[in-house]
């Protein structure tokens, strides 16, 4: 008996079909408004993306190998504004799930570091943002739902940090540096319950860089 629940539980784990993507390269990434190359930032390999275009808000590289319904995804992942970056700029930096094959619709956690620990509450309150792309941007969901889809999380401007998002269904939560409780959670995915790919995520005036993108597929949602 002790025998089959050890191969019953190896079983399991290999239906999950995690992936691991390491991003040493642009390899496997398709390149949407973004521009992407191998970097070493702060001691570890990566990808570098900076937008453009400048004329979207949307930059994005598709893990082209991706497959993801519900689960987990974690990733390391920093940012910064760029050189000559308007005052607005926040360093936004993010994943995106559930992407559509042609990067048209997507569901998204980001940051945006400089709120971190700035001395305004207000944008600290800001540090963290859900998007659903088309049609729910940043600035539709505060006006409409203020609070509900951003919240506070400490953040150093240009640091590695480490985010892991869970989904289930239409609940999506962001946990960011290990922490054991979420920082936002998303009742109402606004795509509601579906699959798709990933895809690394900056915004205007960003330069971004990511590394060691792990996700956990629940069988049967891939």
């Amino acid at each position: 008996m002790r025998m089959l629940a050890v191969v019953m539980t190896l079983s399991a784990f290999a239906a999950s079909a995690d992936q691991t993507f390491r991003l040493k390269s642009a390899a496997g990434l398709e390149l949407h408004n973004v521009t992407a190359e191998p970097a070493v930032y702060e001691g570890r390999s990566a990808v570098r993306l900076v937008e453009a275009g400048g004329n979207d808000e949307h930059s994005i590289a598709i893990l082209a190998e991706s497959s993801f319904g519900d689960g987990v995804i974690e990733a390391e992942l920093a940012g910064r504004p760029r050189t000559g970056a308007l005052d607005t700029a926040r360093g936004f930096v993010g994943i995106a799930f559930h992407v559509a094959a042609d990067g048209s619709r997507f569901e998204c956690f980001y940051l945006r570091p400089t709120n971190g620990r700035a001395d305004d509450q207000l944008r600290r309150n800001h540090s963290t943002q859900y998007i659903s792309h088309p049609d729910w941007p940043w600035y539709r969901l505060r006006k409409e739902n203020p609070g509900i889809y951003e919240s506070y999380v400490d953040l150093v401007t240009g640091a590695w940090t480490k985010i892991r998002i869970e989904v289930s269904g239409v609940q999506a939560r962001l946990y960011v540096n290990g922490a054991s409780q979420p920082a936002l959670i998303v009742n109402d995915l606004k795509l509601g319950a579906g699959t798709g790919r990933i895809a690394l995520w900056a915004g205007q005036g960003t330069e971004a860089w990511f590394s060691n993108v792990v996700v956990r597929v629940r069988p049967g949602n891939r």
